[in-house]
């Protein structure tokens, strides 16, 4: 058991799934970024994963992709990544980091896992990065206690999705689709697959990402999983606003909605 294991169980036990948000650090700045995060847990997210700038983020849309590169070319570094933890840790929500494998190989991976439990972090989505060569990073994590999440997919084997599930821990990240993050028109059938799937390899909670949108889809995916994920819809808050306080307004709005769509599907 862990604090989001806790936290995930607590929202099941009032008969609901978490809506978890995602918003890459230092777009359009780090202190922007940062107050939209806690704005995300005043509106109504549950956990909030914060993303590390990266060069080369291959599980990422178009809306993603240029808000990285914008942070980047702005110098924000990872440990900026620890400073947003932190303050939503101290909004009341579970943090994690959903950082690429690179940034935190270079960074040291003792070295981030310490410092991420510093910050008051909880646990670590590494997309490009599989149970079965992550092993040193699985070692790292687990002296510090923080939850290791992977993801699975509609095309993961049978094998797979045992040895993925096994080395979980917090939740295990389904994609509901083949591709990268985004708005999508409906989240698709093979979401719900990918979830029991995973209940089959003996996971005990599954969130569901890529593809959810709108608070019809949150209700939609809330119906199966322990979580629905939501990163490129808040994001296009910011992204399509050049104020920034116009930006975190709508995304309050925003969040709000989904935590209700969320909400309604109890």
């Amino acid at each position: 058991m862990s604090a989001l294991t806790d936290r995930l169980d607590e929202i099941k036990a009032e008969g609901r799934a978490a809506l978890i948000g995602y918003l890459p650090v230092g777009y359009p700045d780090v202190d922007t970024s940062i107050r939209a995060m806690v704005a995300m847990v005043e509106s109504g997210v549950d956990i909030v994963e914060v993303g590390p700038p990266y060069s080369d983020p291959v599980l990422d849309g178009p809306v993603i992709q240029l808000a990285v590169a914008q942070a980047l070319e702005r110098g924000v570094r990872v440990s900026d990544a620890f400073t947003a933890v932190r303050a939503i840790s101290d909004a009341g929500a579970p943090a994690v980091v959903m950082s690429y494998f690179n940034p935190m190989l270079q960074y040291g991976l003792e070295r981030f896992a310490a410092d991420l439990v510093a910050a008051g972090g909880v646990g670590a989505i590494t997309p490009d990065l599989t149970p079965d060569v992550g092993e040193e990073w699985i070692a790292a994590a687990r002296q510090q206690d923080l939850d290791t999440i992977f993801l699975v997919a509609p095309s993961t084997t049978r094998e797979r999705m045992h040895m993925t599930v096994g080395a979980s821990r917090g939740f295990v990240y389904a994609t509901s689709l083949m591709g990268v993050t985004g708005v999508r028109a409906s989240v698709g059938e093979q979401a719900a697959r990918v979830v029991a799937q995973a209940r089959e390899a003996g996971a005990e909670r599954v969130c569901v990402g890529l593809g959810v949108s709108t608070p019809e889809q949150a209700a939609e995916v809330a119906q199966f999983a322990e979580g629905v994920i939501v990163g490129t819809a808040l994001l296009r808050c910011l992204t399509e606003n050049t104020d920034p306080e116009a930006g975190i307004a709508a995304l309050r709005i925003k969040a709000a909605e989904l935590a209700e769509g969320v909400r309604s599907a109890r």
